[in-house]
């Protein structure tokens, strides 16, 4: 993203904007786009929201726009536009502002040296502005190429992923979830190194998309996204991308994200492909265990013990602080017994993000290889696994 030279198709409104927009519309877009306001920014004009106010066949509307350079959003909702124009306004002092106001209408005036006006019923804000040709030139949404997605779909694989996305900053291939577009499937993959999420929808039907599609999108847009999504009623969102940035449209919301570079690993490799072991049990038994085990693992590692023997799983855990703790469930398992080391928590979130109902199977092959785990339901047209490089304990 470039600091801005206007280039951009429609002409930047300009002038002393002056509007009329309902609290709780302003209210709405502006929690939308203040979680992408950077909070600690050496460059002053990043903390701030630019609004532009235009006039059109179509009707009045404020677009609000919020960027850290990495990424951006821009929203919009109707207004009364008395002046076409725009400013820039302190984002976090406009928010908390505009949350402690009663419902009604609200006035937003610009005035002379970037100050900005705010009247609602009986109160009358100043608030110091910035200049507008100091805001960032956000990317426009590409004119060809979008991808239509379905939202649920989506929202569903973002959240059964983004937990096992890398929070080492050095390792930045890893900071991403891999979504892998095909015309009949689409497939996102998460890891850090130490465990993988894998998810893939059959049965989508993505049109423009021949081959194999794949892109890495950051995990803060991951975030983002996941929020826009929720609180969308649409059916469907674009996806297009450029050579720098991705671009997502949610309803009448557009965020752009910069690209990820370099290459994700090759995820196919670690899939394992003999667990002939297999033990089901129900989610909920097993997330009580494992929190009450986990209790007393050494806190370094949160390392806990499964141990696999004949129609029964035990947990376990030791440390010299805090004791040790065992738990046993009782469940059908035929196989050589087996002894194999896993952290605590990375096994709490799969189970979190299963939701914690219903039966989940542990697949093994030995103590030194990688265990898998995935929910035992019987959707055919999601596959979702979860496998965890063993811990020695």
């Amino acid at each position: 993203m470039t600091l801005p030279t206007e280039t951009s198709a429609t002409p930047a409104p300009t002038g002393n904007l002056e509007i009329t927009v309902s609290r709780a519309e302003l209210l709405r877009e502006l929690t939308a786009a203040q979680s992408v306001v950077e909070r600690k920014t050496t460059i002053p004009i990043l903390s701030n929201f630019l609004f532009e106010a235009t006039q059109g066949a179509g009707g009045d509307r404020l677009t609000i726009t919020a960027t850290d350079l990495d990424q951006s959003l821009r929203t919009s909702c109707a207004a009364k536009v008395k002046k076409a124009g725009a400013c820039t306004i302190p984002a976090r002092k406009l928010y908390d502002y505009i949350k402690l106001l009663p419902e009604g209408e609200i006035s937003i005036k610009l005035m002379d040296n970037h100050w900005v006006q705010i009247r609602a019923g009986r109160s009358n804000t100043k608030m110091v502005g910035m200049a507008r040709a100091n805001f960032p030139q956000v990317p426009e949404f590409p004119a060809s190429g979008a991808v239509k997605i379905s939202v649920p779909s989506l929202k569903n694989m973002v959240s059964k992923t983004i937990f096992a996305i890398s929070n080492e900053e050095s390792r930045y291939t890893l900071n991403g979830a891999l979504l892998v577009l095909k015309a009949e499937s689409m497939a996102m993959v998460a890891t850090d190194g130490h465990r993988l999420a894998h998810i893939e929808k059959l049965g989508e039907t993505l049109e423009g998309v021949s081959g194999e599609k794949k892109t890495l999108i950051p995990r803060k847009a991951l975030s983002e996204l996941s929020s826009l999504l929720g609180a969308t009623e649409a059916e469907t969102l674009e996806f297009g991308d450029d050579e720098q940035t991705l671009f997502f449209r949610v309803g009448g919301r557009v965020l752009t994200s910069r690209k990820l570079t370099g290459q994700f690993p090759n995820y196919e490799a670690v899939l394992p492909r003999d667990n002939n072991k297999f033990v089901i049990v129900r989610c909920e038994d097993l997330m009580g265990s494992i929190q009450r085990v986990a209790q007393f693992a050494d806190e370094r590692s949160g390392a806990i013990k499964i141990r696999l023997e004949q129609n029964e799983l035990k947990l376990s855990s030791s440390s010299t602080d805090a004791g040790e703790s065992e738990d046993t469930i009782e469940t059908p398992y035929n196989y050589d017994p087996l002894v194999v080391g896993f952290n605590s928590q990375y096994l709490i979130d799969f189970l979190k993000a299963i939701g914690n109902t219903g039966e989940v199977r542990l697949e093994f092959k030995d103590a030194q290889s990688a265990g898998q785990m995935r929910p035992e339901d019987a959707n055919e047209d999601v596959k979702y696994r979860y496998i965890l490089m063993p811990m020695r304990i």
